[in-house]
């Protein structure tokens, strides 16, 4: 695959994740293809928003924004879109589950102009996966399944954190889910808009509660809420 451009803004939302903030940024930013990183700390309690400052520093492709209270993952993602500037939007977990090395292939479609948005499948692939949680893989597994049958679509993987977008579409949704939401909630309106989906396999090395796992059994009901509230009742 040819060497890309820099044509890619990443958003990076973090909550208390000081021991892996760093290593993700620094990742993220040997990527050809990243023009710009926009890493939103969610009011961390631990030493989180000092190191990505500190990064920050090192590399003014980096741009740095804060909450003054926890609001969730959804509500640092919509912090950060007005201020992308890059042709193509990446979400980016901190956590190191997700890869950035395998942004290339998450950019092909689009860049082949096929496709308007590109999740990232943990399902849809043969590549290394971490052995974790059953009830995870089948609550992600009816997750999928209920968001595919309301929209009318055949995903294999709507919670994956790795979503690309263009940037005009992903600036045109009027998003509104603070925390896990998100997902769901940005699953259904594009789809609503009858974009054109694509999906790539990718790896995953996924983490324990103990490592620092932030999504629970509560998230999953709001999930299946926002499914069909976005699905459904509020189009």
């Amino acid at each position: 695959m040819e060497t890309l451009e820099p044509c890619a803004s990443v958003i990076i939302p973090v909550f208390n994740e000081e021991n892996t903030v760093q290593a993700i940024i620094k990742r993220v930013l040997a990527q050809p293809c990243v023009q710009e990183i926009l890493v939103v700390d969610d009011h961390s309690r631990d030493s989180t928003y000092e190191r990505i400052k500190e990064a920050a520093r090192l590399d003014d492709r980096i741009c740095v924004f804060h909450h003054e209270v926890n609001q969730g993952k959804g509500a640092a993602i919509r912090t950060a879109i007005p201020h992308c500037k890059s042709k193509y939007v990446i979400i980016q977990d901190a956590d190191l589950e997700y890869d950035p090395n395998e942004y290339a292939e998450l950019l092909e479609p689009l860049l082949q102009e096929k496709a308007d948005v590109v999740f990232g499948s943990r399902f849809l692939t043969t590549r290394s996966h971490r052995v974790l949680y059953y009830w995870h893989s089948v609550g992600n597994r009816f997750l999928t399944w209920l968001a595919s049958m309301i929209a009318d679509l055949n995903l294999s993987d709507m919670e994956t954190c790795y979503k690309v977008f263009r940037r005009e579409i992903l600036q045109s949704l009027e998003l509104r889910e603070d925390r896990f939401g998100f997902e769901p909630e940005v699953t259904m309106k594009i789809a609503h808009k009858n974009w054109r989906i694509y999906e790539v396999g990718i790896s995953y090395a996924g983490r324990t509660y103990k490592e620092g796992k932030k999504i629970n059994a509560k998230d999953g009901f709001r999930a299946v809420w926002c499914i069909l509230k976005y699905g459904i009742f509020n189009k």
